[in-house]
């Protein structure tokens, strides 16, 4: 589908025939799809922009990537589909690295994945066939490498499924998570919860990693200083001005009389 670019609602669109093109390669699923409009609710509210709690997060996050020892970034097939020049950016940045973790998983679909990701300059991608399973979860999310996810000290988990990301906390592990959704049970479990859209978070994410990288003590400063629930807190806070914002626009419009034709 060709869609102009004058259309008001152009990227929006332009991503979601991203992902109907990826569920038709095999690669997302049409839960996937479902997920992925739930998010985009939560960024209407957002104004559709990276909030300052969110930069917050973000830099904390870069700030525990840089001082990990096997940082992993986790990469499912709406990860692969919408971002995956992105997130083997990140991955060079940091340095990290990539393994593919489905919650449909079939080895196909993991290895379709490993591909997106090595034509987007990718490499030693952890896909096929995962050695370890992450203790005391059944679903196929379970499943890893024991030499990727199960063995990092921090993962990052985009658009991530909440039973992991609470296993892999229970494991020890610090869990840095993009989700939109400030209420899901990932965003509250998490070490350090990231509320904001996908492809606005992964290049934030790079970007703080390259200057806290020539920044030791302000890195240092970040990891001491953060606090999830207080970021939390603030991002709940935004959302509360937002919609104020919106409500006062709305009522301020309708008082407005109606010019005659």
């Amino acid at each position: 589908m060709t869609i102009p670019r004058s259309h008001p609602r152009y990227a929006s669109l332009r991503t979601r025939e991203t992902l109907v093109a990826a569920h038709r390669q095999g690669i997302a699923v049409l839960e996937g799809l479902i997920a992925h409009g739930r998010g985009e609710a939560w960024d209407y509210l957002f104004g559709e922009e990276t909030s300052a709690p969110a930069l917050v997060a973000e830099k904390a996050a870069a700030a525990f990537l840089v001082a990990a020892e096997r940082p992993v970034i986790s990469v499912n097939g709406n990860v692969a589909a919408l971002a995956p020049r992105q997130v083997v950016r990140l991955a060079r940045a940091i340095p990290a690295r990539l393994e593919v973790n489905l919650f449909h998983r079939t080895e196909a679909r993991a290895r379709r994945i490993a591909a997106v990701l090595r034509k987007a300059g990718g490499t030693g991608i952890l896909a096929a066939k995962p050695d370890a399973r992450i203790p005391g979860l059944e679903s196929k999310r379970g499943l890893v490498h024991r030499s990727g996810i199960y063995s990092a000290d921090v993962v990052v988990v985009p658009l991530e499924d909440g039973d992991r990301a609470e296993a892999l906390v229970l494991m020890g592990k610090r869990v840095i998570s993009v989700d939109l959704n400030p209420l899901s049970r990932t965003t509250r479990a998490v070490s350090v919860p990231i509320v904001d859209e996908l492809t606005r978070a992964i290049p934030a994410i790079e970007r703080f990693v390259q200057t806290l990288r020539e920044d030791p003590n302000e890195a240092a400063r970040v990891r001491r200083e953060y606090d999830p629930a207080r970021n939390l807190a603030a991002v709940f806070g935004f959302l509360r001005w937002r919609l104020a914002r919106l409500a006062a626009t709305t009522k301020e419009t309708k008082r407005k009389p109606r010019t005659r034709r």
